[in-house]
């Protein structure tokens, strides 16, 4: 298994979906692009067909997706709903990875099965790509106060960013003969992340408040990319509980910052953040680390920048 880090053509050519031929059209002009996609897929005859390429959740799937664009389905082995922090593979998932050509994690023990699956599998073709890597880490003492890392990397904008373009590099190197493709749908999301960054940027800044409480310490590099502190309820899992110490270390916490909104997430039970507000005069609301969507948000079309726009709508509301 490989381990990367890291005028008679037809309009647009089969397989390469409009929104990449524009994008790569932009770049090389109408004819160059034409030329620059028929000849890699000259060279290549699967054109990206029949690649079975799974990513561990949903932000990691949806970043794959668009990297992908119409060349093929991305497979998520979390499904949508399910928290993924305790999520554990099938026997339906691993014979299906036995078959795949490439899975993309985002790595950083976000996916705590993955090492025993991969070293697990035959399969000998199976291309593992561990999105974050290049990524500066954000230190997180474990419980035994030990050295770890906050793996919530994709909700700072900018390392998401990063991260689509390893996936991307990753893909070419599989399926070189698309890699223009790759290349035009990653660079085509560019201006949607300057815009994302600029957004929360500018938003955050003209707020009051910077201090948040949240269900879990998922939020680390949105806070540093932004200039916000977190207080986690509890530590790097969201469906730990914490102990009536850390209860009231938390309702402190609350009142000497002047908190006003407890936020929790759609995949955690809200019941302790809830109590926390109860006994705090707060308010709470609903923040998505974008680790699964809702029924409700899959039926809208939600993908990471739509939900991250929602987040930082729910943000400012709670901090102004």
């Amino acid at each position: 298994m490989d381990d990367l880090a890291t005028d008679d053509a037809t309009f647009p050519p089969p397989g390469v979906s409009r929104r990449s031929f524009i994008a790569l059209a932009a770049t090389l002009g109408a004819t160059g692009a034409i030329a620059a996609l028929t000849g890699c897929m000259a060279t290549d005859g699967s054109n990206g067909v029949g690649l079975k390429v799974y990513a561990s959740f949903y932000a990691l799937y949806d970043l794959t997706q668009k990297v992908a664009g119409d060349l093929f389905d991305v497979q998520v082995l979390v499904p949508n709903g399910t928290e993924p922090h305790e999520w554990e593979p099938t026997t339906t998932d691993i014979a299906a990875l036995e078959e795949a050509d490439v899975l993309i994690l985002n790595g950083v023990q976000m996916e705590t099965w993955s090492d025993d699956l991969v070293s697990s599998l035959a399969n000998d073709k199976l291309t593992v790509v561990v999105a974050s890597d290049g990524i500066t880490l954000l230190d997180s003492p474990d419980a035994d106060g030990g050295q770890a890392y906050d793996p919530h990397v994709w909700l700072a904008p900018r390392n998401a960013q990063q991260e689509m373009a390893t996936i991307a590099q990753a893909l070419s190197r599989v399926d070189s003969g698309d890699a223009a493709v790759y290349e035009a749908n990653r660079a085509s999301y560019d201006d949607d992340f300057d815009a994302l960054d600029g957004a929360f940027s500018a938003q955050l800044a003209a707020c009051s408040k910077h201090d948040i409480v949240a269900a879990h310490e998922a939020y680390g590099y949105l806070c540093n990319a932004y200039g916000l502190t977190q207080m986690g309820i509890e530590g790097l899992e969201a469906d730990a509980e914490p102990d009536p110490a850390r209860m009231v270390q938390i309702e402190e916490y609350v009142g000497e910052n002047h908190v006003t909104t407890i936020f929790f997430e759609d995949l955690v039970s809200p019941k302790v953040a809830q109590a926390i507000a109860s006994d705090t005069g707060a308010t709470t609301a609903t923040i998505n680390p974008l680790e699964g969507l809702t029924d409700a948000q899959v039926a809208a079309g939600d993908d990471y920048f739509s939900v991250m726009y929602d987040n930082l709508s729910t943000l400012v509301e709670a901090l102004a």
